[in-house]
């Protein structure tokens, strides 16, 4: 029997193109976070996703005129209000997008005090991937947000590869990641529900990145 009460994740999305493999990692970050959830929990879960290219004249406009409008003081509201975020941007000159910060710009400094943050990037190579701790990381601590200990790049190749016997595949570390975030929003220890993810019951099936993406479009 799930909880009477729903948590709330805010998934914000920096990604320009549609369908983008940026809202294509924030989608599997939350269904990741979900899932962990609804087994360990019961506890029911709303996903409000803020997809920040439909917002991004409104973004510009509270920039220089201070006052948001409707659509982005909701979109605002919802992270703000949130008990989880994930927070996705591709890269951009080795850091987040322009539109990404200007979006976190216009949250007050104090508005995700405590809230769990799982940050995630993607990239087209994976020389990009410490973008999470020297860019990321210190954004969202600045922010007051309590940053989760994985984070998630995802480089195009990583799209068809589950991983080999040195490298953790892209499903596994989403898993892993989503676990935490499902930990951080119940008051677990974090640490708990990352050994929990390590115990596997099969293979990640691979999918195709262009189907992967197609699957977007009928959304």
């Amino acid at each position: 029997m799930f909880a009477t009460t729903p948590l709330t994740i805010a998934a914000v999305s920096a990604g320009l193109s549609s369908p983008s493999s940026t809202r294509l990692l924030a989608d599997r970050l939350a269904e990741a976070a979900r899932e962990r959830l609804a087994v360990d929990q019961d506890r029911r879960v709303e996903v409000r996703v803020v997809e920040l290219r439909d917002l991004a004249v409104d973004i510009a406009n509270h920039l220089v005129t201070g006052f948001p409008p409707a659509g982005l003081k909701e979109a605002i509201d919802a992270v703000t209000a949130a008990d989880g975020l994930i927070a996705v941007s591709p890269v951009f000159t080795a850091s987040y997008s322009g539109l990404f910060k200007s979006f976190f710009d216009l949250v007050d400094n104090t508005a995700l005090t405590g809230k769990p943050a799982l940050i995630a990037a993607t990239g087209g190579t994976p020389r990009h991937s410490l973008v999470l701790e020297h860019a990321m990381r210190p954004l969202f601590a600045y922010l007051r947000a309590v940053v989760l200990p994985t984070s998630v790049y995802a480089a195009s190749e990583d799209w068809g590869s589950s991983g080999d016997e040195y490298t953790e595949g892209l499903p596994s570390r989403i898993r892993r990641a989503g676990g935490e975030l499902a930990s951080a929003v119940t008051g677990r220890t974090v640490s708990g529900a990352s050994r929990a993810l390590t115990l596997d019951d099969g293979e990640d099936a691979v999918v195709p990145f262009a189907q992967q993406l197609a699957d977007l479009r009928v959304r």
